[in-house]
């Protein structure tokens, strides 16, 4: 891994239907104690429908290359018990190296 870890991640996949027929998520581990850079940031949007600034909170994971993380999966911080939604996984090309993978998330609790 080429970025400083700050903590672990969990990754958590899988799905069931309840009685009533919706989906819900399972907390099933996939994975534990992967080591992650993650940070969470906020930015001030606005928009042409409506010119008011909302602040918005987002977090972006770093893991190591080949890590099994996909879109949709979630993930747990070991640290805060804080859980995220992965709405993206990517990496930069580069000839030289396996570049980390980037995840941005989206909090859930």
């Amino acid at each position: 891994m080429q970025a400083i870890a700050t903590t672990r991640l969990t990754v958590l996949r899988g799905t069931t239907t309840d009685a009533y027929g919706d989906e819900q998520d399972l907390d099933t581990a996939v994975a534990t104690g992967i080591p992650a850079s993650l940070t969470e940031q906020s930015r001030r949007v606005t928009t042409r429908d409506n010119p008011t600034p909302r602040i918005v909170r987002y977090a972006v994971a770093r893991v190591t290359a080949g890590t099994d993380i996909r879109d949709q999966d979630r993930v747990r911080d070991e640290r805060t018990g804080s859980v995220y939604i992965v709405d993206a996984v990517s990496a930069m090309a580069n000839p030289a190296a396996a570049p980390d993978l980037r995840l941005d998330l989206r909090r859930t609790t």
